[in-house]
Order: structure tokens, then C-alpha cells, then sequence
């Protein structure tokens, strides 16, 4: 029970690392708000968690969406102890693209920024506002892709470089305003997650694009969703009061050596 007592958001938890990170701080006595746009997926989750959990819809690149969301936690809580910003899209499947750095599609890469970025900022604001009295913890989900170039998915790689930036102006802003509010950033790689079936494809084509990958982590295989979520406890509990700003790498040894730059 680290998480007894606390009331935690997490934005695109209908799926993937957010459903993971939902179900591991429910576990250990958090009140999870399940947020999404998937809104049926989205109440299962919250469903099947039971007693402390409810879905909220929120489509985080609108503020209207996060100022309404944030009274409404007020109003109901009085406070927010854990945001968990793990909403994102890579565009693949959103937009039309192109997405390299030759041929990139300005659309995409707005719709891209606005999620992934803004979603971010957004999320910091408001949860700022409802930690500051009392502290608390924003967790920011970038990405390997934060910290390597990408040429096939510039606007993804862009968007999660500013992730992980803002993570460290949150950080020291609160700090330096005296809030004991703790930001930090997670950087997971090859997570198993609807996020990677475009890029995978399906039958053969997908078995063996998922072996050539492995090929390249250094621990030999994919990791899972709970591997993040576990990460994401972590940072969540009052057992981290002295970390901020830092940035956590789950990707099986991926960013150790040489087999951080992609194909």
C-alpha cells in the first residue's frame, strides 16, 4: 500500500502504459482517475479496478478540457497528489503523414506537438495548481525517441524532446517556488503496446520484425507495460522525496552503447 491515500490522474490510461500504471498504483491503495478519448475502453478499466477508481473523459491537447477536469478533482478531492502525462500519439495511425525530416506533413506535425507537447505542458499547469499547497508528484512519459533522432518519425522524436525538457523546468520551477513538487520523466523503449502495431504489422511480416528489433535491445526481448508502470510507482511515492528532474530510461539496455542509434 505506498500509494495509500493518494489520488493519482493518469491521461491515456485506457491502454498500453497508462492502463498498466492504473491497475499498479491501484494496487497500492492509490485513487485512480482513469482518463482518455477512448471512452469505452477507458470505463472498463475503471470498472474492472472497482472501488477507488472512475473514468473521466479528457482529450489533453484542450485546455477547457484540463481546467474543467482540475475543478472537478478539486471540487471532489480537494487536492491531486500523483499526474501521470502518459496521453501521446506517434501519428503513424492519427494522421496522414509523411513523417520523415525531408517530406514531413505540417498537419501531423502540429497534431503530433499538440498531444504529445502541449498535452504535457497542459497537464504540469493544472496539476501544479492543485499540488502546490500540500506537494505531490507529475510523472512525464517521453520516450527513447526524447533522446535520439528518429528520421522515419521527426515530429514524434520533436515532441518527445520537449517532454523531457519541460520535465526539467517543471522540476526546478517548483522547486525554486518552494512547492515540494517533484517532476520527473520516464523514457521507456520497445514496450509492447498498441502503439507499435502500425509499425509492426501482422502474420509473418510482424513475428519477424518483432525478432529482428529484439535483436538490438540487449536484454534479447520486448519489455512489458508493467515494466514502466513499476518505474512509474516508483517515482510516484513519498520514497522518492529527493529525486527531481531526472530522467528514467526502461528499454533493456537499448541507450547503454551503440545500439541506441535506430535503424
Amino acid at each position: 500500500m505506498r500509494l495509500k491515500n493518494k489520488i493519482a490522474l493518469i491521461t491515456g490510461a485506457a491502454r498500453g502504459i497508462g492502463r498498466a500504471t492504473a491497475e499498479r498504483f491501484h494496487e497500492e491503495g492509490a485513487t485512480v482517475i482513469v482518463s482518455d478519448i477512448l471512452d469505452e475502453q477507458g470505463k472498463e478499466v475503471a470498472d474492472k479496478l472497482g472501488d477507488r477508481a472512475e473514468y473521466k473523459h479528457l482529450d489533453v491537447k484542450y485546455e477547457d478540457q484540463w481546467e474543467s477536469i482540475a475543478e472537478y478533482i478539486e471540487q471532489k478531492y480537494n487536492r491531486l497528489d500523483i499526474l501521470v502525462n502518459n496521453a501521446g500519439i506517434t501519428g503513424f495511425l492519427e494522421t496522414q503523414g509523411p513523417f520523415d525530416a525531408e517530406h514531413a506533413d505540417i498537419n501531423s506535425w502540429e497534431e503530433v506537438h499538440k498531444v504529445n507537447a502541449t498535452g504535457t505542458m497542459l497537464g504540469c499547469k493544472y496539476a501544479i495548481k492543485l499540488m502546490k499547497e500540500h506537494g505531490g508528484s507529475i510523472i512525464n512519459i517521453s520516450s527513447r525517441s526524447g533522446m535520439v533522432g528518429i528520421p522515419a518519425a521527426v515530429a514524434y522524436a520533436s515532441s518527445k524532446a520537449s517532454v523531457r525538457n519541460h520535465t526539467k523546468s517543471v522540476a526546478l520551477y517548483c522547486a525554486n517556488k518552494g512547492y515540494r513538487i517533484r517532476c520527473n520523466s520516464i523514457h521507456p523503449a520497445a514496450i509492447m503496446t498498441p502503439m507499435w502495431d502500425a509499425m509492426l504489422g501482422e502474420g509473418t511480416d510482424r513475428e519477424n520484425m518483432i525478432r529482428s528489433i529484439e535483436r538490438g535491445i540487449p536484454l534479447g526481448h520486448f519489455g512489458d507495460p508493467m515494466d514502466v508502470a513499476n518505474g512509474a510507482l516508483y517515482l510516484a511515492t513519498d520514497e522518492n522525496k529527493y529525486v527531481t528532474g531526472i530522467e528514467l530510461t526502461i528499454d533493456g539496455g537499448i541507450l547503454a552503447g551503440s545500439e541506441a542509434s535506430p535503424e
